[in-house]
């Protein structure tokens, strides 16, 4: 009998590959979509702790545009999606949070992204 091994480093590869082909089909739709409203900028702030998390503010320029349903959800989880992309797991635990700027006329994005953690100084003397 065989023992087939399990390539883990191979399988996370190939789902890092498909989520930056998803990722890449829907900038571009949402690119087109949201330049087709006349804005120009679009800024997401998000956070994530305990196993749980959401885009919790999305401003967009000009402020006088409004985001329609349902392009303001699709918007809000391409965001999560790639900044979970980048920093996944982030929500896990005492979580991160963060800004994604993405410059609708330059088709650039920016990610501004800070990871919260628990340090923790332990000493132990015996015999004082």
């Amino acid at each position: 009998m065989t023992n087939p091994q399990i390539d883990y480093a191979a399988m996370a590869a190939q789902w890092r590959a498909e989520r930056e082909t998803t990722l890449k089909a829907s900038r571009v739709e949402l690119l087109a979509q949201l330049r087709a409203l006349g804005i120009s900028e679009v800024a997401f702030e998000y956070e994530g702790y305990g196993d749980s998390g959401n885009v919790e503010d999305v401003t967009v320029q000009p402020a006088e545009v409004q985001l329609p349903e349902p392009l303001a959800t699709e918007v809000g989880d391409f965001a999560w999606s790639l900044a979970y992309h980048h920093h996944p797991g982030f929500e896990n635990n005492e979580g991160g949070y963060g800004t994604l700027t993405w410059d609708l006329r330059n088709d650039s994005i920016t990610l501004d992204h800070a990871d919260r953690y628990v340090e923790c100084s332990h000493s132990y003397v015996e015999g004082l």
